[in-house]
């Protein structure tokens, strides 16, 4: 029979410290690497937005314009685009149009309203998809609402352009694009709510 293992005070100690210099070295580790994987989220994230279409910070296509000035019209095409609105506050939310048929490279301005039902100022936020998702890359925004927060004074109705072009490049067996907006409310900061006050006297 082994006899069983009897550790002084000292060995006891001595392991325990080791154990705690271990488990700090584990506790280091997992903070670094946590650090980084909170850098890099931000351009994953990004490039999840742009694969699915979805950005909350969606930003004015910069070679919008270019397109309009260096491309031809293809007349001979024409690319159904269809409008959706989903509200996610106390507003009413639509396009004046469900769709519309457009030639790759025609500069085209569609309009949705938003109306604040509720008796105080609000603050909302637009995010753009689109489907089929490789249709995102090919629509180009020159003037959006979702391009920053909009505020919306109260029982008031706001009616805010779109425009935009479909690039030639889109791929032929593309042949309806749908545009569809969500739009919730964010909080309105003090110094915003007196602007908006301000704005309207």
């Amino acid at each position: 029979m082994s006899e069983p293992n009897h550790n002084s005070p000292e060995q006891f100690r001595q392991e325990a410290q080791e154990n705690s210099r271990m488990m700090l070295k584990k506790l280091l580790v997992m903070a670094v690497v946590m650090f980084g994987f909170g850098f890099a989220l931000v351009p994953f994230y990004e490039k999840i937005c742009e694969i699915t279409g979805i950005n909350f910070l969606t930003r004015k296509d910069k070679d919008a314009e270019a397109l309009i000035k260096n491309s031809q019209v293809d007349s001979s095409r024409s690319i159904t685009v269809e409008f959706d609105a989903n509200s996610r506050g106390p507003w009413t939310f639509k396009p004046e149009i469900n769709a519309m048929k457009v030639h790759p490279g025609e500069l085209v301005t569609v309009v949705y309203d938003i109306t604040n039902n509720q008796t105080r100022d609000m603050a909302g936020q637009s995010i753009p998809s689109y489907a089929p998702t490789n249709a995102a890359a090919h629509f180009k925004k020159l003037e959006c609402f979702c391009f920053k927060q909009q505020a919306l004074p109260a029982k008031e109705t706001r009616r805010f352009p779109v425009v935009f072009v479909v690039d030639p490049a889109l791929p032929e067996d593309v042949k309806t694009i749908t545009l569809s907006y969500t739009f919730f409310e964010v909080p309105v900061a003090p110094s915003a709510s007196a602007a908006m006050a301000t704005s309207l006297n």
